[in-house]
């Protein structure tokens, strides 16, 4: 779908810099605020951490984006929205990637006691090391 369409699906007005972030996750899953406003400075020019944080924000809220908050790290943002998918890092390069809801009775997706909620999501964050990080061989650095 159009971007400028979506923004307004969303009451949202359009403007240079929602298309230039909304463009900029949307190129790059995962990414980090930084990474988004280096990314839209290179597609519009100058624009501000802030301004890039605050339209980030209104993306968020409105359910075009999605914030991820792996624990330890900023958090990174992606437009894969609407399904119930989970993210594998790697620890020691930090590269994630999307890994579908596993299908069937698993125990860690089901909550042991729903304490009267109704869940509809389950957040997943799977740790490890990727393919490059292990064929590269253990990291000085862990000893």
């Amino acid at each position: 779908m159009d971007p400028s369409e979506l923004l307004r699906q969303h009451g949202l007005q359009v403007t240079a810099q929602r298309l230039a972030v909304l463009a900029a996750v949307s190129g790059r899953p995962h990414s980090t605020a930084d990474d988004v406003a280096e990314a839209v400075r290179t597609e519009i020019g100058a624009i501000s951490r802030q301004a890039v944080y605050n339209v980030l924000g209104v993306l968020v809220d409105t359910g075009l984006v999605r914030r991820i908050q792996p624990a330890g790290s900023p958090a990174r943002y992606e437009d894969r929205v609407g399904d119930n998918h989970h993210h594998l890092i790697c620890r020691t390069c930090g590269r994630m990637v999307d890994v579908d809801c596993a299908v069937g009775a698993k125990p860690c997706l089901s909550a042991a006691d729903a304490c009267g909620y109704e869940i509809d999501e389950a957040e997943v964050i799977f740790w490890g090391y990727c393919p490059e990080c292990l064929a590269r061989g253990p990291d000085p650095a862990e000893g």
